[in-house]
């Protein structure tokens, strides 16, 4: 099996991307629709993965606040996850943001991601809280030297 890659979406791969986010996020977890997608997709960068069929099985996406880059949307299909393609997506997604200038990284990642993304070099700060319905904890990670795992 290769390595898990991952790459910029295109306007073109945006139905694979929303298909996914629906498959995970309002389908297997409940977030309402209304929830899952809102206005900041427009103006965000988003990554996705692909399976060796070709299809979209991880996706992310990145904004800029206050110059800070914010991590969210992080997608995975349930038949894919372990394998790669998250930590693809997610290292796509910090080459993004420094190629924008950005060295801070935030993300609201949920309590059972969190292992996920203490691996990536990403530090909690503050305790939990509920986001539509699910438990979440802010996280942190400054970009630099080592960062990236590719």
């Amino acid at each position: 099996m290769s390595a898990a890659t991952a790459a910029v979406a295109t306007a073109a791969d945006w139905p694979e991307v929303v298909a996914l986010r629906t498959r995970v996020f309002v389908e297997e977890q409940g977030v309402p629709p209304e929830v899952e997608r809102d206005a900041a997709d427009a103006t965000a960068v988003h990554a996705l993965s692909r399976d060796a069929g070709g299809r979209v099985v991880a996706t992310g996406r990145l904004l800029e606040r206050d110059g800070r880059a914010v991590v969210g949307r992080m997608a995975v299909d349930a038949a894919v996850r372990g394998r790669g393609h998250g930590a693809a997506v997610l290292d796509e997604l910090h080459r993004q943001a420094l190629a924008r200038g950005l060295t801070e990284v935030e993300l609201h990642a949920q309590v059972t991601a969190r292992g996920f993304y203490e691996r990536a070099g990403y530090t909690a700060v503050g305790g939990e809280y509920e986001e539509a319905g699910i438990v979440h904890v802010t996280m942190r990670l400054l970009l630099g030297h080592g960062a990236l795992r590719t």
